[in-house]
């Protein structure tokens, strides 16, 4: 309640109108979140593309130069031996051990394991594509391919997303089979923020032409007070 005084020496009362709060303000919900499937596609944007191949240029450098190395050490050793030089010391060293020790001996067995681990490391990079920061588009000339990197759609995304009324800062990360979008919100009701932004993204997923659109999970809180 509050005093004014007028020209006239008199006195009026302004009155203060208080809001009554009830017992759940949705304003005071502190986040707001949801998991959705992947938009659906528009008509004429199927197809299904595979990932792109990586060139594994260092592993193929790396086992190029060891094999090139040890190739070379063995082939001088041989040509010595040729003409008529006694075999390096390594070798008959290495030549007698592999005569004497049995086969459960535990340096045999540590380096069998290394050999067969290295093997196998090098079969399941000559198997499968690698690039996972790389997400593949879709095409649509049959000679042309195109990827979207991850850190680039994820920047897509947050751009769209703080277009939103009532986004105050946004964080998203881009997987291969999900977006995760973590906003803040410092006004608006929290649901209504995140349905905005369930339909804002959901059309930018589907604008980034992606083969295989990420499914979108939402999430949106707000900033607790200070003090």
């Amino acid at each position: 309640m509050s005093e004014s005084e007028g020209s006239e020496g008199t006195t009026q009362r302004l009155t203060v109108l208080e809001k009554e709060t009830g017992p759940a303000d949705p304003l005071d919900q502190s986040a707001s979140a949801a998991d959705f499937d992947p938009p659906p596609a528009l008509d004429g944007e199927g197809g299904r593309e595979g990932r792109f191949w990586s060139a594994r240029r260092i592993p193929a450098s790396i086992t190029a130069l060891v094999l090139m190395f040890l190739a070379g050490v063995f082939l001088y050793d041989i040509a010595s031996v040729r003409a008529d030089r006694p075999p390096m010391a390594w070798r008959r060293e290495l030549a007698h051990q592999l005569a004497e020790r049995p086969l459960d001996d535990i340096w045999v067995l540590i380096g069998a394991g290394v050999a067969a681990a290295l093997g196998l490391w090098l079969l399941v990079l000559a198997v499968t594509p690698g690039l996972r920061q790389v997400l593949p588009m879709r095409r649509t000339h049959t000679d042309v391919r195109a990827g979207l990197h991850r850190d680039l759609a994820a920047l897509v995304l947050r751009d769209r997303a703080m277009e939103i009324s009532g986004v105050q800062s946004v964080r998203v990360r881009m997987g291969r089979a999900k977006a995760d979008v973590r906003a803040v919100s410092h006004f608006r009701d929290l649901d209504d923020v995140r349905a905005d932004l369930d339909a804002t993204l959901a059309d930018a997923i589907r604008g980034l032409g992606l083969a295989r659109p990420p499914a979108l999970s939402v999430h949106v809180r707000r900033i607790g007070r200070k003090g």
